[in-house]
């Protein structure tokens, strides 16, 4: 008795990645594929406008960024505009690292921590935990 064939299945090529989208929903006017961004990698800036109301924003971009992610820095903005003009007090605990850092994500070596903030860990004298020795 012989064997059993095998299906010859043909190698797939590799997956085609689809490529992000650059022109957005407009916050202000609501049109659709309004906005259009663009980044300058190497003044470090991604400029967003919308060609419908002239909406214009900036921010600063590293070499990782996209335009989505100046497009969702508009919109964190707007909600942070929103909610200064509505008096709502800032929610810390919601808010990301980047926001509490003051520097938009990097991380400053200047920053003081104040020692008395920061709750002390208490820990056995080995320092292990509750882990067993074996």
């Amino acid at each position: 008795m012989g064997k059993r064939k095998k299906s010859s299945r043909k190698p797939q090529g590799p997956k085609k990645k689809e490529p992000l989208p650059t022109s957005f929903p407009c916050l202000f006017c609501n049109h659709d594929k309004s906005v259009s961004v663009k980044l300058e990698k190497k003044a470090g800036t991604g400029e967003l406008s919308c060609k419908v109301c002239g909406q214009q924003f900036q921010t600063g971009i590293n070499y990782l960024s996209a335009a989505v992610d100046v497009y969702s820095d508009w919109i964190d903005a707007c909600d942070a505009v929103a909610k200064e003009a509505a008096g709502l007090p800032k929610d810390n605990a919601s808010s990301s690292y980047a926001d509490q850092s003051g520097m938009g994500g990097r991380r400053n070596m200047d920053t003081q921590i104040d020692k008395h903030s920061v709750p002390a860990v208490e820990d056995d004298e080995d320092g292990q935990g509750d882990y067993d020795d074996e």
